[in-house]
């Protein structure tokens, strides 16, 4: 199995367009999960945004939705 490894680094920035809201994005962590010999299985960022004057935290993005935002603007 490959080693995986970070295609985004903490601090990419990236906006979500949806027809009712736009939000802007930033990655703030990178958690990645081994087995017990060490592998990386599976790898999910870290992303805050602002709504109405709070930070929300989500704590399982997945590449695809990075590349995605990305791609659209």
């Amino acid at each position: 199995m490959p080693q995986l490894t970070p295609k985004y680094s903490i601090g990419q920035k990236y906006t979500v367009k949806r027809p009712k809201y736009t939000r802007h994005y930033k990655v703030v962590d990178i958690l990645t999960t081994t087995n017990s010999i060490g592998e990386v299985v599976k790898m999910r960022y870290v992303a805050q945004h602002v709504f109405m004057g709070q930070v929300v935290t989500d704590y399982d993005v997945v590449e695809t939705t990075i590349a995605r935002a990305l791609f659209e603007n």
